[in-house]
């Protein structure tokens, strides 16, 4: 009974709120009704048994993606009339795509109702997983072990894109010196600082 009640609870709040991310005027307040939906769906996903998907949601999109979003937007100078005026233009578009979007929507209904897609045989000898080993557990055997060079491969790509990222922001100053850590260590304090006695209301010598 309460996983009936927990999936209501979150199933609405995960509609209600991404309906306040389209309907909010502030795009601030859009990013965090994000927010909120994806915690709730993080919770669908524990209420079906998939706990590492909620914690690709919380970390991931929660953790790193609305984040950025979010400070995107703030620190962007976004002209909200501009906005507007781009959003009259755009209607004859945008109601075609949701014409798409729904026929699309009514035709996974009807291929839904039609029956269930009958899936390949596994293959000869193939390793089957126990029902009892958490799905966490086994996505790291299989990811170690059946996958690990192609694993292994996307971490490598990434890592050169982020190399490739820091090389191509990176720019040199010039005209100034760099950072001399020695010559800061061994500087006196009587080169950093001066003591003046200095007299009442006559200023300050610069």
């Amino acid at each position: 009974m309460i996983q009936l009640v927990s999936f209501y609870i979150f199933a609405s709040i995960v509609i209600a709120s991404a309906a306040m991310v389209i309907f909010a005027r502030n795009p601030v307040h859009s990013v965090l009704w994000l927010i909120v939906a994806f915690f709730n769906a993080a919770g669908l996903m524990v209420l079906i048994g998939a706990e590492f998907i909620a914690m690709l949601l919380v970390i991931v999109y929660v953790g790193a993606v609305a984040v950025l979003f979010l400070f995107v937007v703030m620190m962007l100078d976004i002209d909200f009339a501009e906005l507007r005026a781009g959003f009259v233009k755009n209607v004859p578009l945008g109601l075609l795509l949701a014409v798409v979007l729904a026929a699309e929507l009514v035709l996974g209904i009807g291929a839904y109702q039609a029956g269930a897609v009958t899936l390949g045989t596994p293959e000869t000898g193939a390793a089957t997983v126990s029902a009892t080993v958490p799905n966490i557990e086994a996505i790291g055997g299989l990811l170690y072990s059946k996958y690990v060079f192609m694993f292994e491969t996307a971490g490598l790509i990434l890592l050169v894109a982020m190399v490739g990222a820091i090389v191509l922001t990176h720019r040199k100053s010039h005209g100034t010196r760099g950072q001399s850590i020695s010559s800061q260590v061994q500087r006196r304090p009587e080169d950093a600082t001066r003591n003046v006695n200095q007299p009442v209301g006559q200023g300050i010598e610069l």
